[in-house]
Order: structure tokens, then sequence, then C-alpha cells
């Protein structure tokens, strides 16, 4: 049973019925890894509860018997977030999975293991909108998205996660059950517990329910891909897209490699021409219930372009060249996987310090011999790096890499950005995070993490470095 004490499981048992307690190899495999790398670490065993009273049981549980729960959801992580790194209790959410949505104050319930593109489609058939839609949304959940407060493609505009989290139901690491907020619009009443534990990845408790707040859906939009002759323009038309008063709905950008890789990646999925010169794209959409403003505003951003050296500016005229151009997008991520070993860093710097982040990370991949392939949310400054193993023999890969991550997060800061603007810490970044913050600050988090879980059960070694 895998270093659980025989008196545990069966307690274990009697929560959840043996149907619902994994010991076998290949289910501990499987939920012992995300997308991070090639890392596996699985738990001692899986269990499925379906409510918050068994995970607070369960909980308990772990408490009296010092045992490591790990909260997992779709297991789409980039940062190793849900790695059960001591073993332990895997504490899958995959049942809790309903939506309840109130149309009269355009808001919703939702349980943790609801796809975030199911909600997404869910509400939109009531006429509301989600807009936070990480590129994973077909298999990311929103409780892995509030414990890594997602962003995606359109925060530029409607912001991230935690802008649409109202309010929480938690099990707490000692196992109580509370609400950690109010289902109102504006809440200025203590504490706020509630944007404490959005991004606190699984490190402060279980989210058991989310009450979420809704737009109206938006009904028009128009979608450009542009390229440019030289990536650091790309940018530079970032800030002066805005400065020029358009707030896109989305900004991304994609590097030459990015983009070859994808449609080679995509295996004809996707036709774009692309002259040997062009060095990267710029994807802009705009939003509205209004045609014209749309084209008015399309207009101006292609003004504001026509300053730099682009080639011709692709406009997507239907729904199948838009659904075309955001598979391209979306699939970045996945293409350099395929294409090579590689590590994801999600560096994030004001808008206007972007040219001088890219050409940074070029410079200091060409002095530790690394690939790097960028991509990302240029209209709020997040910028994904990946960097490929390639040619790298194995010991530059694990001698030199690291040095080169830590100079391009030292960069970033310097830039007075920070080290993830989406995917967060987990255990990979952990033993960064004293370039980002200084010992004060990281003993006021340990500080939160002791009084929340003071025998250390809920997700231990993540986020916070080995050493504080």
């Amino acid at each position: 049973m895998s270093h659980l004490n025989h008196s545990l499981v069966q307690k274990l048992e009697s929560i959840l019925g043996a149907d619902h307690i994994f010991f076998d190899e290949e289910t501990r495999k499987n939920y012992g890894h995300d997308e991070t790398e090639d890392y596996s670490f699985p738990p001692s065993v899986v269990v499925k509860p379906v409510n918050a009273q068994e995970i607070s049981e369960i909980v308990k549980l772990a408490n009296e018997y010092k045992v490591p729960v790990v909260p997992i959801a779709g297991r789409t992580g980039l940062s190793g977030g849900a790695l059960s790194i001591h073993e332990g209790i895997g504490l899958s959410i995959e049942r809790l999975n309903k939506i309840e949505v109130d149309e009269q104050n355009l808001q919703a319930i939702v349980e943790p293991a609801v796809y975030t593109q199911v909600l997404q489609e869910t509400v939109l058939e009531k006429g509301l909108f989600y807009p936070p839609d990480p590129s994973s949304r077909g298999s990311c959940t929103i409780g892995g998205n509030v414990a890594e407060n997602a962003g995606g493609a359109r925060a530029v505009k409607y912001g991230v996660t935690k802008d649409y989290i109202l309010n929480l139901e938690v099990v707490l690491p000692t196992g109580e059950i509370v609400w950690t907020g109010a289902n109102t619009l504006k809440n200025s009443t203590g504490y706020n517990l509630t944007q404490l534990m959005v991004g606190s990845e699984g490190t402060l408790g279980i989210i058991t329910k989310i009450v979420m707040k809704l737009l109206p859906k938006v009904n028009n939009n128009i979608l450009m891909l542009v390229p440019f002759f030289k990536a650091e323009q790309a940018c530079e038309a970032v800030v002066a897209i805005f400065r020029s008063g358009i707030v896109p709905s989305a900004l991304e950008f994609m590097e030459r490699d990015a983009i070859d890789w994808t449609l080679r990646f995509l295996n004809d999925d996707i036709s774009i021409n692309i002259k040997d010169e062009v060095q990267a794209h710029l994807l802009i959409e705009v939003d509205g219930n209004y045609p014209d403003v749309l084209f008015s505003q399309a207009e101006k951003i292609t003004e504001v372009l026509e300053q730099y050296d682009i080639d011709e500016v692709l406009f997507a005229d239907t729904e199948d060249q838009k659904n075309a151009l955001w598979k391209l997008r979306r699939a970045v991520g996945e293409a350099v996987k395929s294409n090579s070993v590689y590590k994801e860093e999600d560096t994030v710097v004001p808008r206007y310090a972007l040219p001088e982040l890219l050409k940074g990370i070029k410079n200091i991949g060409n002095k530790y011999g690394f690939q790097s392939v960028c991509y990302g949310h240029a209209g709020d400054g997040n910028l994904h790096v990946n960097i490929v193993k390639g040619t790298m023999t194995d010991e530059q890969w694990a001698n030199e890499v690291p040095k080169g991550i830590r100079e391009i997060f030292e960069l970033t800061v310097s830039l007075k950005g920070t080290l993830s603007g989406e995917h967060g810490i987990g255990y990979v970044q952990k033993n960064y995070m004293d370039i980002a913050f200084d010992k004060k600050q990281l003993s006021l988090m340990k500080a939160i993490k002791e009084a929340f879980d003071p025998n250390n059960i809920l997700n231990p070694g993540k986020v916070l470095p080995d050493t504080i």
C-alpha cells in the first residue's frame, strides 16, 4: 500500500468506499504528472471524493497521520503544482463537476472539476460570457484556474481568473469547511481571504465551490494576423496600439519558430504563407457589440502597424479562419513540447519593457548555449519562454540552463516584472523566489502557510523555497 498506515487506509475506505480509492500503479502514475516537462511523482494512493464533507474527513485523517495531501485537478499545469513530490494522498477533485447559473445576478456557482471550456459554453447558451481562456481551456479545470490564477489571451481586456471570483467554499488544511467572502460585487469587510486563496496553488486550502461573476456575451469581433520582419518591432507595436487609445480583446505574440513548429505540428490543418524574412507575428483581436466601432478600431490599429516593418496583414474573414488562427496560437505549447525536451518559463513585465526582455532572453541563450522559442500574451506583458534542449548535452542541460534561467528571471525583475504571470511557481520555480522577494517577504508567506497548515500536510514543497 505504498507506505500508508493500514488503519489510515481502512478509514479512507470507510469515508469513500473501496470504489473511489486506487492503489494500482497505472492509476497512481497517471495522477503523478501534469504537463511540467517530464516529471513523474505518483502519490501513494489516489482518492476521488464527491463533496466538501468527504474532503474534510480525508484532510482530518491526513493531519492525524501526518500524511501529505496533494489536490489534483486537470493535470495541465506547467509548474508542477499537482505533483505528489512526497507521495501521500493524491486527492482528485474530478467528481465535483456541477454548474449552477444565476442568470438574474450574472453569476455562476461552479464546482472545481468543471472544464473551463464547458463553463464558457454553458453560460454562452444563456447569453453570458466568462472571459478567462487559457490555451488548455478544453482540458484545464476551473479549480486549477483558481489555484493558479490562470489568465489566457483575453486577459489584456477582461482580466484574469481572480477578477471573476466573488466567493469560495474551501476545505482548510485542518479540515474545517469555510466560505471566504460574499456573493456581492463589492466587499470591504475584513481581510480578503478569497483573493488570498486565488493563486495559492493548493497550499492553503482545497477549493470545493467557486462563485463567479459573468458578463453579458459579446456578439462581434475582428481578428488579424500581422507579420513583422523584426521581432523586437512586434513588441514595440504592442505599446503603440494601446497609446493610440485602443484596448484589444487579445494581443498575442508568436516568434517565427513558434509559428513554424506549430504549423508542422498541426500537419496541414492550417496553411499560411510566410516570407522567409518574417521574424514574428502579432495576433490581434478587437471585440464588441457594434461592428462599425470594431471596423474603426481595426483601421486605427492598421495605421499604427504601418509605422513598422510589416508584411501584409491577414484579416480572418470567416469563423473558420478565426478558429484556425486561434487553433494555431493555442497549439504552440504542444508543438514545442513535441519538437524537443524543453523547459517553459512564464515571465511577465510592464508592456513597454517587452522589447528589452526579448532581446535579453536571446543574449542569455547565446551566453549559455540554448535556443529559446518565445510567444505569449504580449498585450499584458506576459512572455512564455520555451528553452529547448535541441543538441545540448545532458550535462549542459543540467548545469548551464539553470544559470540561464536565473539570469532571465533577474532580468525580468530588473525590468519591474516578476517570475510568473499565470503558470504559478509550484515545484519547478520555487527556488528562484529569492529573486522576486526578500527574506522578510518570504518569511511573511511562510507564516501564512503555517497559520493555515500547521502540520504542513497540504501540497508541501510547493511555492516557497526550500530555505527561507
